[in-house]
């Protein structure tokens, strides 16, 4: 009902308690305002999403007489309710915090208890089902916990908050003049695309400096004022010299969050996969893939209101870049709701992948009508600049002289007269006009100037000042003040740590800008003028040489600082959600050197000639800071937040002191370290302090648990048995709520499926076991789970007799095939793709068509449930095991029964080996390929012994076999329930033990 009511262009509001029978021609408001503040209407549940939902609320008395509209009676419907002004304004409600609209409902009654809970669903955003009878308390929990559940998606969507780094771009550069923009507003490009209902999509182009993001800014303003209040305005800056903000990935979350922060309702769309899968459905490789769903989803909502979108520096996207434009150029068609404006210096890869047609313009600041008109607004920015001259106020043969100057040599470039600016208010009155003449016009000119001024600083300066150039532009984001002060190796000054490091960031020339404690590049330009052109000036030993330096101060700054409890939390289980940065905060200078300073040990190995392998060997750095420090630092990327981060960085220090450490102590003690990580990261990663009490459940002569032996935890009498050794288990994933009937790696070996009796698929990142997305759509328990060949799709089996296919990157749902009358057992995808095969209890194996869910065949012939089915390597057979202690080989295109082989026994899974010529069984290999040509060329009436290849187990489970010849006789209590055979290895399942049993194949 509340999207009803906001849909609606306006809404009439009938008070029959409120007479205005009296009331003279003339008469003001007060002869009936009393009735109005007493009538009912205000004091029922329900009709507060009628008051605040649609644009216009018109209100009539009980002779329907109009008394005025939410406008215009809007203070004494402030004074009747107590909701703000700036509610029944429009303001979006999710300005307003959860407790403020709880409170609105406060003195308003429903007929039922529970509808006090349900007519707020609407204001938050969210959905929970009507279940009359449990009460107000009961329904408000559910409502709370939607709420929760509504926050967490939000903020774990979160990249940034565009909001925030637009107020930064905006006063970094000097604040936002209308002057210097609203010449667009006349431009006949811009105002096609936004008249024409066919246009789309407005690219505008220029270079270096033309004021392109600070244009995007004004435009942005200015269609916030002129559009209704229910328009939404969807924008993202991209940043190269910030890793957080610069991939295509990152731009889709970040317009996403500006859309469900304005229009809460559509974060269905984001919940309907979150819920499932949590913060990795917007971190993990298939982020990209599931993203782009929820986009499209969202465009086609019927309920979306009409949406600008905006994409800054689109030449700044350093990952994806491609992707982005093709998803950029197909979804700009798609709703009619929405208009895009994107920004990008003149590439032509760019022009190139837009496409541009009569859906799409292009707006060009170098061509001659527009570079007229941009001038005009840099002469407008330079004399808004000019009053922050104050040297030269009191001069106006000066001020002219300087305008006229500037205005010369600016040559349509905002970024040279903020750069030029800048060196100006350091000067005197008299030497204003000597600087002004001997800047050059060119941007890269200006940029080699400001290098050489820092050349010619005294003392030490232009070392620190290059420390800290260097440091900036090789670090993967802005950094804190204090963090660079540590990374630069800048003097200690103890307390006064932030101003120094901030005074010579100062004397860096303009390169470098401060926000917040945060050190940012002043453009992606000077970015790149300091990689390149400056490159022998800033990077004197090379790039390599700056990631060593960053790396071993990191290594030096947490060897010194890291230890146990460092915010000082005390409980162990003390939850990661309630952590609160302590002030001053001992982590500050820590933070990027924990997270990153493996990547700069990469990255100095891999781009140096320098190194001399001595750090990662025995008694090295590395191995010294791991054998003293590694569990605090542990316990410090658990308090950033970090956990899967430090996953894969303890992968990438595995593998390269592997690579190039192999007879140090090192690898066995980071190898160690990594299996800790691995073994206890969900601990770790929920409450920091459980580094420690980990060691109690680590192995006894594990390497990390004997150097931290100390920090077990003390009180405890009686420690858990462990065993010497990290078992070959890798990891544990846990969250089913029941047993595990299946699991199957992908083919291309990055992600895990599981299927459960709760009913579930979970779906796993093999590299660092953090769950991708949960499954959910089986009414019964699953008990087999595939992958297709190409790794896209997954299948699972259920006893709710129906087989569902999905995709493995988003997790949806793609068909459900109906057709067996009893439990699925098993699923099994052909080697092409094509086709899915699935064995049920009903006795029956039914193919399928892999994309379109039709049943080619079912082929009949079990006397049994049928258990496990495989393809063949070349698509072309098809076998199945059935509890009739039979195997049927099959055609797979027509269905006819090539042969019956004779086991003697249930088997739990059976496939074929990569040459087709045997299959392997939960007993040992059966060679097919002995079985007769006629037996394979027409259906098979009597059942054949197979031919065990090599080492197996016999018919009976009383014998282990070789080449179909008894060879170990088993005694009763070593009978096995299940077995499964690799090799020269049998595995022998005996109750709650384990046999395994080794034999040469020389036998």
């Amino acid at each position: 009902m509340f999207r009803w009511y906001r849909n609606a262009a306006r809404c009439y509001a009938y008070l029959s308690d409120v007479s205005t029978a009296k009331r003279k021609a003339n008469s003001d408001i007060s002869e009936w305002e009393s009735a109005f503040r007493r009538s009912k209407w205000f004091t029922r549940g329900w009709t507060l999403q009628e008051l605040l939902a649609p644009h216009s609320v018109e209100f009539f008395s009980q002779q329907r007489k109009r008394l005025g509209d939410k406008d215009t009676l809007r203070l004494q419907i402030h004074a009747i309710t107590g909701i703000p002004e700036r509610a029944l304004e429009g303001e979006p409600l999710w300005h307003f915090s959860v407790n403020d609209r709880l409170s609105w409902m406060q003195n308003r009654q429903t007929k039922h208890k529970e509808d006090k809970v349900y007519s707020l669903l609407g204001i938050f955003g969210v959905y929970i089902s009507p279940f009359y009878g449990e009460g107000m308390a009961k329904a408000l929990t559910r409502l709370q916990d939607e709420i929760k559940k509504l926050e967490e998606c939000t903020r774990d969507l979160q990249v940034t908050d565009p909001r925030r780094d637009k107020a930064r771009i905006e006063e970094t550069k000097g604040g936002l003049l209308e002057e210097s923009y609203y010449w667009i507003f006349q431009n006949a490009s811009f105002l096609h695309w936004r008249n024409d209902p066919q246009s789309r999509l407005l690219w505008i182009k220029g270079d270096p400096g033309k004021g392109k993001t600070m244009l995007l800014c004004g435009i942005i303003n200015e269609l916030r004022k002129s559009t209704a209040k229910t328009t939404l305005f969807s924008y993202f800056f991209i940043q190269a010299t910030d890793s957080r903000i610069n991939s295509a990935t990152a731009v889709l979350r970040g317009l996403l969050f500006m859309l469900v922060n304005q229009q809460p309702a559509l974060i269905s769309h984001l919940r309907k996969k979150y819920d499932q899968t949590g913060k990795a459905l917007f971190e993990d490789a298939n982020a990209w893939v599931v993203l782009c769903e929820i986009f499209t989803d969202i465009l086609q909502d019927s309920n979306l209101d009409n949406v600008y979108f905006f994409i800054d520096a689109l030449d700044e996207c350093v990952k994806d870049l491609p992707k982005l434009l093709a998803f950029i150029v197909q979804k700009s068609t798609l709703s009619p709701r929405a208009k895009w404006i994107l920004t990008s210096r003149n590439y032509a890869n760019i022009e190139q992948r837009l496409r541009l047609d009569n859906s799409r313009a292009r707006l060009s600041l170098e061509l001659k009508e527009n570079a007229a008109q941009v001038s005009r607004a840099v002469n407008a920015y330079i004399n808004h600049r000019l009053t922050e001259l104050e040297q030269i106020q009191h001069d106006q043969p000066l001020q002219s002289s300087v305008r006229e100057k500037m205005q010369q040599k600016a040559n349509g470039t905002f970024l040279w007269v903020s750069l030029v600016m800048k060196e100006l208010k350091d000067v005197q009155s008299w030497e204003v006009a000597q600087v002004l003449e001997e800047v050059p016009t060119d941007l890269t000119d200006v940029y080699q100037r400001m290098m050489e001024h820092i050349k010619q600083l005294k003392r030490r300066n232009p070392e620190l000042c290059r420390q800290i150039l260097s440091t900036v532009v090789a670090t993967y984001r802005p950094l804190h003040l204090q963090e660079l002060s540590v990374l630069a190796d800048l003097p200690n000054q103890g307390s006064n740590a932030e101003q120094t490091t901030a005074a010579i960031v100062n004397m860096c020339g303009s390169f470098l800008t401060l926000r917040e404690g945060h050190v940012y590049v002043i453009h992606q330009s000077a970015r790149d003028f300091l990689s390149d052109e400056a490159a022998v000036s800033v990077f004197p030993s090379g790039a390599g040489e700056v990631h060593r330096d960053i790396f071993s101060r990191s290594i030096r700054a947490m060897s010194g600082n890291l230890q146990r409890d460092m915010y000082q939390l005390d409980a162990l289980g003390y939850p990661v959600e309630q952590v609160q940065q302590p002030k001053p905060d001992p982590l500050a200078a820590l933070r990027y050197s924990c997270i990153y300073w493996i990547d700069h040990l990469c990255e100095w190995i891999s781009n140096s000639s320098t190194y001399d392998g001595s750090i990662l060997m025995s008694g090295g750095v590395v191995d010294g800071f791991m054998r003293k420090k590694c569990f605090y630092w542990l316990e410090a990327v658990s308090l950033c937040t970090s956990m899967s981060k430090g996953v894969v960085s303890m992968s990438r220090l595995e593998a390269l002191t592997e690579e190039r450490a192999a007879t140090s102590s090192t690898m066995e003690v980071v190898r160690d370290a990594r299996r800790f990580i691995m073994y206890h990261k969900s601990a770790i990663e929920n409450s920091p302090l459980q580094a420690y009490g980990a060691l109690l459940f680590s192995p006894a002569r594990s390497v990390i648990r004997a150097l931290f032996k100390d920090e077990e935890p003390r009180g405890i009498v009686i420690k858990p048995g462990m065993q010497d050794r990290w078992s070959n288990c890798l990891l544990t994933l846990e969250g089913h709520s029941n047993i595990v009937n299946s699991v199957a790696f992908s083919h291309d070996s990055t992600q895990l499926a599981s299927a459960s009796d709760d009913g579930t698929v979970k779906v796993w990142d093999a590299r660092s076991g953090e769950c991708l997305s949960t499954l959910e759509g089986h009414s019964g328990w699953v008990s087999s789970v595939a992958f297709s060949h190409d790794s896209t799709q997954l299948a699972s089996a259920s006893h709710d007799r129906t087989v569902k296919v999905w995709d493995a990157r988003s997790g949806e749902c793609l068909s459900t095939l109906e057709g067996h009358s009893g439990s699925v057992s098993s699923v099994a995808f052909s080697h092409d793709s094509t086709q899915l095969a699935s064995a049920s209890y009903d006795g029956t194996v039914k193919v399928w068509d892999a994309r379109s869910g039709e049943c080619l065949s079912t082929l009949e012939g079990h006397s049994g449930w049928v258990s496990s089915v495989a393809f063949s390597h070349d698509s072309t057979q098809l076998a199945s095991a059935s509890h009739d202690r039979t195997v049927k080989v099959w055609d797979a295109r027509s269905g006819e029964c090539l042969s019956t082989l004779n086991v003697d026994q249930s088997l739990g899974s059976i496939s074929f080996d990569s040459d087709n010529k045997s299959l392997r069984t939960d007993i040992g290999v059966i060679n097919i390929s002995a079985l007769s040509n006629s037996a394979l060329s027409s259906i098979t009436t009597k059942p054949q012994i197979p031919q065990h290849q090599g080492v197996a187990l016999g018919e009976d489970g009383k014998w282990i076999m070789y080449n179909s010849k008894n060879l170990l006789w088993l005694p009763s209590e070593y009978r096995p329930s299940c077995s499964a055979v690799l090799g020269g290895v049998i595995a022998i399942g005996v109750g709650n033990g384990r046999v395994l049993i080794t034999l040469s194949n020389a036998l």
